[in-house]
């Protein structure tokens, strides 16, 4: 009898409304069902191995156009992101631009880890100015009867610039979230906190420190402590004493991993890659440029980061940031489980064209299939 109890809570945790990959539907009802502890000792067991020393084949990730690192454009500086011996440095390719023709983001990939040369890491920059950030939430994250259709607006797929992951399960931190008026987890001070103001600039943030609860706060989602403050890692990283990154020894998994930060001018910077640890990742945010950073959420389908760029035909269509470790660029137009962020511009591009790839009707019919 019990087994039949639990095929039928499983089946319905499958079946459950909104889009997610079958190993998140299946961690969430393994935690639901009281074997978080057993989950993180398998992850940890997973996750174990060190990434090789082996230089990748870059090739794959080389853009036909390219602005150096150092450069000033119109609206963001870019940073020179570290190279391995022998190899050319890193080059940033233009993103969206507004109406005026200014480009508001870049993306490029690096090796962020000096010990480990086959990491390889993506990295978006967006600008501060013209651009607007959006906080979404899932059929099932935050939970609490959050508004909204979980997918982005099709009103706003025309003024795109990026779509992107949000942070961890909310039943795996003691952070909150908050959206427009209401509290749907309690936040709480001290934490991580990517920050979303009425003018739609979102910043990654210390909530209590940093900033508070008032009227020009639009939207403030938690994940865990800050990995990187005033420009520098945080210290603590490597040994997680107290468990503000996570389950004991999580920040030493070898894994899938994202990040979100804020640079001296307020320029947002994204981070994914495969393979990395904490240290790593916190690493890469400080090489990317960014004085605050935060970990987003981490292990394989978990993070996605699409650039949103007209074609060589001017219309409007999704890149993932890493190809090879993110798939479905369109993940976010159909509902889907996790909240999510989105970045728009802030003035629309007149009769911006826009075209849904093969993805999104397959996107479609999962989340039909999972019962949305």
């Amino acid at each position: 009898m019990t087994l039949v109890l639990m095929s039928m809570s499983y089946g319905r945790a499958l079946l459950a409304p909104g889009y997610a990959t079958w190993t998140d539907k299946t961690s969430t009802w393994i935690r639901d069902n009281g074997g978080g502890h057993l989950l993180d000792a398998y992850e940890n067991w997973r996750y174990a191995t060190p990434p090789s020393d082996s230089q990748p084949d870059l090739q794959k990730y080389v853009a036909p156009v390219g602005i150096p690192g150092g450069s000033d454009t119109t609206a963001i500086h870019l940073p020179v992101l570290p190279s391995a011996p022998g190899q050319s440095a890193p080059v940033w390719t233009p993103g969206r631009a507004d109406v005026r023709g200014v480009t508001r983001s870049y993306t490029s990939v690096f090796q962020p880890d000096p010990e480990h040369r086959s990491v390889v890491s993506g990295v978006a920059i967006v600008a501060y100015a013209a651009v607007s950030a959006h906080l979404v939430p899932g059929t099932s994250q935050p939970g609490g009867d959050a508004p909204g259709d979980a997918h982005v607006p099709a009103t706003d797929i025309p003024s795109l610039v990026a779509v992107f992951n949000s942070g961890f399960k909310m039943n795996d931190i003691e952070g909150g979230f908050y959206l427009d008026g209401t509290a749907y987890r309690a936040l709480r001070e001290g934490l991580a906190s990517a920050v979303v103001d009425s003018a739609g600039h979102l910043r990654v943030e210390q909530w209590g420190r940093d900033d508070a609860m008032g009227p020009s706060i639009s939207a403030v989602r938690q994940n865990l402590a800050l990995i990187v403050d005033h420009g520098a890692a945080v210290e603590g990283l490597d040994g997680n004493s107290d468990n503000r990154w996570g389950s004991a020894q999580n920040q030493l998994q070898y894994t899938q991993r994202s990040a979100l930060g804020t640079t001296a001018s307020g320029d947002l910077i994204y981070i994914a890659g495969g393979a990395m640890n904490l240290s790593t990742l916190a690493r890469a945010l400080v090489d990317a440029g960014a004085v605050t950073g935060m970990e987003l959420d981490i292990h394989s389908g978990m993070t996605m980061f699409s650039s949103w760029v007209p074609d060589m035909s001017g219309v409007l269509a999704p890149t993932a940031l890493m190809p090879d470790i993110q798939q479905d660029p369109n993940r976010y137009l159909a509902p889907d489980r996790r909240d999510f962020f989105y970045i728009t511009l802030s003035e629309p591009t007149p009769q911006q064209p826009s075209v849904l790839s093969p993805s999104v009707t397959s996107m479609t019919t999962a989340a039909k299939f999972d019962g949305s």
